[in-house]
């Protein structure tokens, strides 16, 4: 089965992706992970002006099979929280890397040394 990888993210081993857009960092899990994880039911978020570490959890992500953290793909601040995810966490199955986004954050640093999509892809196969 092939999953999506978008060409605009950068991915962690760890299923999580990132995508710069206008100064900030859109954070996500990846389709490959949200298939592995089945019908997720509850996804844990932090607040707005928390800061995250990079490749430390920030969050919670619990489907039908198991309850999953959530890696930081970058650290900084976290600028803006998908609500929609409170009431409709179902769009992490749908959309993973639309509607499905989870956080958005002011880069302290930048992507060096995450997967290229094709890295990604080659992990996930």
């Amino acid at each position: 089965m092939s999953f999506e990888v978008p060409e605009d993210c950068r991915y962690l081993e760890s299923h999580e992706w990132a995508r710069p857009e206008n100064g900030t960092v859109r954070v996500g899990i990846s389709d490959f992970a949200q298939d592995e994880l089945g019908d997720v039911v509850f996804v844990e978020l932090p607040d707005e002006g928390d800061q995250i570490e990079r490749e430390e959890a920030f969050g919670v992500v619990e489907s039908i099979k198991a309850v999953s953290d959530i890696y930081a793909p970058v650290a900084g601040t976290v600028v803006e929280v998908n609500d929609a995810l409170v009431n409709e966490p179902e769009l992490v199955n749908e959309d993973p890397y639309g509607e499905g986004w989870m956080v958005a954050v002011e880069p302290e640093g930048d992507l060096e040394g995450l997967l290229s999509p094709a890295e990604y892809r080659e992990q996930t196969e």
